[in-house]
């Protein structure tokens, strides 16, 4: 028999994605049947599996021992690196500038030094954040960009702040603006691109179709040229859909590409300018809420801006060209 009492980190969610997360040996089909033979209560009384737990509720699980035990700990994040770029942090977000190369999350190639181990490592050894305390969260990111995209990114420290947060940015309550350097200079000097997005899994890419197919997404990117030099273009870009590689694959598709993009870009063009990544840089966020925020009202209205941007330098001294 297992005890376990909710905390606030447990709170809101259903019943069966809880035991999902916290004792993942249960298989799904045992789990539903102790819940309909009343082997798993919540507060001593029969429960559901849509059930949302509230803080302080005593869940028993009346099962064997083998199905609760937890490997000795091993915590992923203690590999990576201690290098982290703070833009904003309070109790319950933080906000960092992630670099160029490095990934967001683990991918199938599996790399310990990931932006969400950072940030754990980070919360972790700030006290923030123990594992051993902790039944299901995890401190989790809210958006993610490419990896050799550079720019501000945002990790919840609780569950609360994560599905406030995740909402928020379903709804578009939260802008994220971009600043890009690309080949050439778009006409008109701003506009907003329509398009249908199609990805090929298998390359690794996207394309960019007019009319809509069966696989096509819609994406809409709206772009302003700033200044020109040197027959490049520094870009702001306000994404209004959020589709992988969007950005790039939609400024290529009307001629300009971005600097640096060897996916989506010119080879020949790159090397003559000394960019093997893409100038590209998710430079600002807005919290525009529109809706009740809860504990994050207090964001609302707030924007946070990076300026120390390594494309924006060279572009500036005349560098590329």
């Amino acid at each position: 028999m297992k005890q376990v009492i909710i905390n606030k980190n447990d709170a809101g969610q259903r019943l069966n994605k809880f035991i999902e997360k916290t004792f993942p040996a249960i298989p799904a089909s045992l789990m539903y049947k102790c819940i309909r033979t009343k082997d798993i209560k919540i507060n001593r009384k029969r429960c559901t599996p849509d059930q949302k737990l509230c803080e302080g509720d005593i869940l028993d699980i009346w099962l064997k021992d083998e199905f609760f035990v937890q490997p000795p700990a091993k915590y992923e994040f203690t590999q990576a690196s201690t290098i982290l770029n703070v833009v904003y942090e309070d109790d319950n977000i933080i906000i960092v500038n992630k670099p160029q190369g490095l990934i967001v999350h683990p991918d199938e190639n599996y790399e310990p030094d990931t932006l969400i181990f950072r940030i754990q490592k980070y919360l972790y050894q700030k006290g923030e954040y123990d594992p051993e305390k902790e039944n299901s969260f995890t401190p989790a990111l809210v958006n993610r960009i490419d990896r050799n995209t550079s720019g501000m990114v945002i990790a919840a420290k609780t569950a609360s702040a994560l599905r406030i947060l995740n909402a928020k940015m379903k709804s578009r309550e939260i802008h994220k603006k971009y600043l890009c350097i690309v080949c050439g200079r778009p006409s008109p000097a701003e506009a907003t691109l329509e398009g249908y997005l199609e990805k090929n899994e298998k390359q690794n890419r996207v394309y960019i179709e007019k009319r809509r197919s069966d696989s096509g997404k819609t994406i809409r990117t709206h772009y302003r040229v700033i200044d020109t030099i040197n027959g490049f273009s520094l870009v702001e870009i306000d994404l209004l859909t959020g589709r992988t590689h969007q950005i790039r694959a939609h400024m290529a598709s009307i001629g300009h590409p971005l600097l640096g993009d060897g996916k989506y870009g010119t080879n020949k063009v790159n090397r003559s300018a000394g960019y093997y990544k893409q100038a590209l840089c998710s430079y600002k966020l807005i919290f525009a809420f529109t809706s009740d925020a809860q504990e994050l009202s207090y964001l609302n209205g707030q924007c946070f801006e990076i300026k120390d941007i390594s494309f924006l330098h060279d572009f500036y001294a005349g560098k590329i060209g």
